[in-house]
């Protein structure tokens, strides 16, 4: 094929998945918000005989297209409130393909000076965000999950370095020990850091946390002081994925000093209320910890897959993450990622980010922070206000819980946890929202979570229908 005839297969192929996603952003707020077909029908479609002729591309995509609209759930629309996931804004969505056409291996200088530089200015613009140390090393990663990993790799890094022990030469077998003490909140995403790290999930220590669902300081310090030599990484919560809490980083972070500790914050969407001027008093005393992690695919609203890790040392994160090799192309003054991140072979993620800060703005971050939060209080107010339902945590920031109470007589908890599972199911059955649950302090909840740019107060006004009408229905 000549040049001639590849731009224009590209241009055919790229204008109708230009049409394919224009109906899909303009059916979002017009079809169900959850999947409405399951995994035989999915297989039956998608499972197609291992082709030996190629087709053409077009037909390729519009085949893509019709085969899975209905298996997709509509977590980019303004009605989604599972787990904590947000939306795409326009710019990092154009951003995004564009960086799938630029095709750049975003690992060294070299490889892309553009993608370099990006990656570079969104670090410094996060760290001003977050108010994070203007000379912390950053990695930009594929989600919270690789920033734990990134951030404790650079902990063991220091930790062990101080005793001694090069562990990136001569591995853990005869290193000491790290202790990992957290709260039991911690998200199960530490955990596998830990394991894939080979820190190992038996050396995790789970203190309890308060009323409020925060580590407590005389909880954390009889801790630390139990064994005061022992290598040790302290995990703190920058938002409780299901109530929103926050640690008291300005008590607890100088009680971990103190025995030599490592802090690390996981942020993973938490520390975007730095942003904020009404909730960034929720992170006093963060900037002081050593590691901080956060998702740029929650609050951000940028395409997934994104995420940040930062550390207060860089020679921390540098010495856990660097590589040299003969063949590679180093650059003696400009940031090669490869000496920072995991990956080695990887997108210019710092693209979408650049380009979702560009249009927003300080200003449009503080406020998708303080819209979704008030929406995540309305939600639980006026659904809590509903016969049968119990709220159980009210939103300090734009995770909340509620319960549904079984109206049978004489009904158990058994009987509350099944309805409350019950009336989660038929609101997602409706299709006009989308809700998970949860287990918390041995109650089955329904949770509230809202960081999309699109949910506005008619989002909340048809959800809390929805919700009304599910209930309604009893048991």
């Amino acid at each position: 094929m000549s040049a001639e005839e590849h731009c224009r297969e590209y241009r055919d192929v790229l204008r109708r998945a230009l049409t394919h996603a224009l109906d899909f952003y303009e059916r979002l707020d017009l079809t169900s918000v959850c999947a409405t077909t399951d995994r035989s029908r999915l297989r039956k479609r998608l499972a197609k005989p291992l082709p030996i002729k190629g087709n053409p591309s077009g037909e390729v995509i519009d085949e893509l297209v019709a085969d899975v609209s209905d298996g997709l759930s509509r977590s980019a629309g303004g009605r989604f409130f599972g787990w904590v996931i947000g939306g795409s804004v326009p710019a990092a969505v154009a951003a995004d393909w564009l960086t799938t056409c630029w095709d750049q291996n975003a690992a060294l200088y070299s490889c892309s000076p553009a993608g370099a530089v990006v990656e570079e200015v969104c670090g410094d613009w996060l760290k001003q965000l977050f108010g994070l140390p203007e000379n912390a090393g950053f990695a930009l990663v594929t989600g919270c999950q690789m920033a734990h990993v990134a951030c404790l790799a650079a902990a063991r890094h220091a930790l062990l370095i101080s005793r001694g022990w090069d562990v990136e030469k001569k591995g853990l077998a005869g290193s000491r020990p790290i202790r990992i003490v957290t709260g039991t909140h911690s998200h199960g995403s530490l955990e596998r850091a830990a394991r894939l790290l080979g820190l190992g999930a038996e050396h995790i220590v789970t203190l309890p946390t308060d009323a409020s669902n925060r580590l407590a300081g005389d909880v954390l310090t009889a801790a630390l002081s139990s064994q005061p030599d022992e290598p040790t990484i302290v995990v703190m919560q920058a938002g409780d994925i299901n109530t929103g809490a926050f640690d008291p980083f300005e008590e607890l972070i100088p009680s971990a000093r103190r025995v030599g500790a490592w802090v690390h914050v996981d942020g993973a969407f938490g520390l975007w209320a730095a942003a904020s001027p009404q909730y960034r008093h929720l992170l006093h005393g963060v900037s002081l910890a050593d590691s901080w992690s956060a998702d740029g695919h929650k609050w951000l609203n940028v395409p997934y897959d994104s995420g940040f890790a930062f550390v207060a040392k860089p020679e921390s994160l540098k010495g856990a993450m660097s590589h040299r090799a003969d063949y590679l192309t180093h650059d003696a003054e400009a940031r090669d990622q490869i000496d920072w991140t995991p990956e080695w072979s990887r997108r210019c993620r710092g693209m979408a980010t650049y380009a979702a800060i560009r249009q927003l703005g300080r200003n449009g971050i503080a406020g998708l922070v303080e819209r979704t939060c008030r929406f995540a209080a309305d939600l639980v107010a006026r659904i809590g206000a509903l016969p049968c339902a119990e709220v159980l945590c009210q939103p300090s920031l734009n995770q909340g819980l509620i319960r549904f109470l079984n109206p049978g007589h004489d009904a158990s908890q058994e009987d509350h946890d099944r309805f409350t599972n019950e009336v989660i199911q038929r609101v997602c059955e409706s299709g006009e929202a989308f809700f998970t649950g949860t287990t918390w302090r041995g109650k089955r909840c329904m949770r509230v979570s809202v960081c999309n740019w699109m949910t506005d107060e008619d989002d909340v006004d048809r959800s809390v229908e929805a919700v009304k009408a599910s209930v309604g229905r009893g048991v």
